[in-house]
């Protein structure tokens, strides 16, 4: 499945427009990579840890969005928006990705 930021795909016709699909994933990053991710940020570098753990959500993301959309009949999904957060909570944080794009036929 082709899954593009972009509103069309170059020299592909869109033949039918299903809609908005989705996907969501929250991952909770445990009280250690916090504390370490805490001593990377004072001391400087990147956190392997949380890199790991965003990819994953990412990947989680887009996948149930392709699937949403592979249940439609799509075989692409255009205009693709990834959005990242952070939720804290009393145990620590967790990281949250959603993917959202259109659902399409292209020919």
């Amino acid at each position: 499945m082709l899954v593009v930021t972009t509103n069309m795909l170059e020299g592909k016709k869109v033949k039918i427009y299903y809609g908005i699909v989705s996907g969501e994933a929250i991952l909770g990053a445990n009280i250690f990579k916090d504390i370490f991710a805490g001593i990377r940020d004072i001391i400087g570098g990147r956190s392997a840890a949380y890199e790991k753990e965003l990819k994953e959500a990412k990947d989680i993301a887009i996948n149930e969005m392709t699937q949403q959309a592979a249940a439609l009949g799509a075989n692409a999904v255009i205009a693709v928006d990834l959005d990242y957060e952070t939720i804290s909570s009393g145990s620590g944080n967790m990281l949250m990705v959603s993917a959202s794009g259109t659902a399409v036929l292209v020919e």
